[in-house]
C-alpha cells in the first residue's frame, strides 16, 4: 500500500511538473508564382531576361519550429526558440549547413526584470524597428527597400548573440544586443552589436535603433550564411544584393534608422522608415571612403472588408557622392499588396512592384563606376536587373500552423 501511494504521489508530482511547462511546433507554408522583367547573375551588367519561375516564401519564409517554456518560480520562466527556414519549392534548407538558420537560442525571462536571450537570433535593431518595416504588408521579397540594405527584413540574424530586452514600462521599451566574434586576440572583430527603443501610446508607434557590424578579416567580405551570395571564410553578414555589391570588401557597416506608424482606424493605417546605412572602409577595402545610403519610405494599409487587405507603399534611396562618383547613385521603388484571408491560418496574396534606378555606382571589384541598376526587394538580390528599371510580381498561397 505504501508502494502504491508513494508511486500515485510520484506520478502526480510529475503531470504537476509537466503542467509548468509547455512546447509549441508551429510553422508556415508559402509558396507562389513570381515573375521579373530582368533577370541576371549579381555583378553582372548585361544578359538580363525576364523570368517566370516558382517562389518560396514570398509573403512570409517557410519554416518549422519549436518553442517552450518552464516555469521556474517567482515569475521566472526558461524560455528557448528553434526555427529552420526551409524552401517550400524543393524541400532545401534555406541556408546550407544551418540546421536551425532562422533561430536557435535559449534564456530566461521575467515580467519585472525583462528577458535574457543567448544564441543565434533578431538583433535588438531589428526586433524593436520591425513592427512598422514595410515588409509587414508590402513583403520582404517585394516591398523591403532595395536590397534590404538597411535590413528591416528578417534576412540577417547574428550568430553568438546575447540579447537584453525589457519589460514595457508605460509604453516604453529599450533592449541591446551583443554578438561575440570569437577572433583570438581581438575582442571587437567580427562582432555585431545594437541598441533600439521602442514607444507604443494606443494608435500610435515609434521605434529607434543603431547597429555595427565589424568584420573579423579586412577586406574579406562582411556577406555570411545568410546572404544570397557569400564569401568563403566570410563572417556572418546582412544578404548581398545588386545595391551594395562593390562595398562588399567593407571593414564595418553601420545603421541607424527609425520607423514609427498610426492607426487612423481599424481600417486605415500608415507606417514610415527612415535609414542612413554606412559601409566603412579598410586598410584592404578595394573601395577608399565611406559609402552612405539614405532611405525614406512609407506605406499605406487598408482594410475594406473583413477578409481583404491592401497596402501600396513608396520608398527613395539616395546613395553619397564617394569614392570617384560626382552623380551618386538614387532609387524610386514602388509597391502594391493584396491579400485575402481564406480562414485564420491560410490566405491568398499578389504583390506588384516597379524599381527604377539612376546615377552611377561602384562595380563589382569596388574599384569601376558603373551605372546603378535595379534591384526590387531583397527576393531578386540573387538575380537583379541588368538595367536601371525592373518589375516584379508573384502570386501565392501561405498556410500557417
Amino acid at each position: 500500500m505504501k508502494k502504491a501511494l508513494a508511486t500515485s504521489a510520484l506520478g502526480l508530482f510529475a503531470l504537476g511538473a509537466h503542467a509548468q511547462s509547455s512546447v509549441t511546433l508551429y510553422g508556415i507554408v508559402d509558396t507562389g508564382i513570381g515573375y521579373q522583367s530582368s533577370s541576371t547573375t549579381l555583378g553582372s551588367t548585361s544578359g538580363g531576361r525576364s523570368v517566370v519561375k516558382m517562389n518560396n516564401g514570398i509573403w512570409a519564409g517557410s519554416r518549422f519550429g519549436l518553442k517552450g517554456s518552464e516555469d521556474l518560480g517567482g515569475g521566472t520562466k526558461a524560455i528557448f526558440q528553434l526555427e529552420q527556414g526551409f524552401n517550400s519549392a524543393t524541400g532545401a534548407q534555406s541556408v546550407n549547413g544551418l540546421g536551425f538558420s532562422r533561430q536557435a537560442w535559449i534564456g530566461v525571462t521575467n515580467p519585472t526584470y525583462g528577458t535574457l536571450t543567448a544564441g543565434r537570433q533578431y538583433t535588438s535593431y531589428y526586433t524593436l524597428l520591425s513592427p512598422y518595416s514595410p515588409t509587414t504588408w508590402l513583403t520582404g521579397a517585394y516591398g523591403a527597400h532595395p536590397g534590404d540594405l538597411d535590413s528591416l527584413d528578417t534576412i540577417y540574424r547574428a550568430n553568438n548573440s546575447l540579447v537584453y530586452t525589457s519589460p514595457n514600462m508605460h509604453g516604453l521599451t529599450v533592449s541591446g544586443s551583443y554578438s561575440l566574434g570569437g577572433v583570438p586576440g581581438s575582442f571587437n572583430a567580427g562582432s555585431t552589436w545594437s541598441a533600439a527603443v521602442q514607444y507604443l501610446n494606443g494608435p500610435f508607434g515609434i521605434a529607434a535603433g543603431f547597429q555595427r557590424i565589424n568584420n573579423s578579416t579586412p577586406g574579406g567580405g562582411l556577406w555570411g550564411p545568410d546572404s544570397t551570395t557569400s564569401n568563403n571564410g566570410a563572417t556572418t553578414g546582412p544578404g548581398l544584393s545588386g545595391i551594395t555589391n562593390g562595398y562588399r570588401t567593407a571593414q564595418a557597416q553601420q545603421r541607424v534608422a527609425v520607423t514609427g506608424g498610426y492607426a487612423f482606424s481599424s481600417q486605415w493605417d500608415v507606417s514610415f522608415s527612415y535609414s542612413n546605412v554606412q559601409y566603412v572602409p579598410g586598410v584592404n577595402s578595394s573601395f577608399r571612403h565611406q559609402a552612405t545610403f539614405n532611405t525614406g519610405g512609407a506605406v499605406l494599409h487598408f482594410k475594406p472588408v473583413g477578409a481583404l487587405d491592401l497596402a501600396a507603399g513608396y520608398s527613395y534611396t539616395r546613395a553619397t557622392e564617394s569614392n570617384g562618383i560626382s552623380s551618386a547613385a538614387s532609387y524610386h521603388q514602388f509597391n502594391l499588396s493584396q491579400y485575402y484571408s481564406l480562414s485564420k491560418r491560410t490566405g491568398l496574396y499578389a504583390v506588384e512592384a516597379f524599381q527604377r534606378a539612376n546615377g552611377k555606382t561602384i562595380g563589382n571589384n569596388g574599384v569601376s563606376i558603373i551605372n546603378a541598376t535595379a534591384d526590387i526587394g531583397d527576393g531578386q538580390n540573387s538575380a537583379p536587373s541588368s538595367s536601371r528599371s525592373q518589375v516584379a510580381g508573384g502570386v501565392g498561397i501561405i498556410h500557417r500552423f
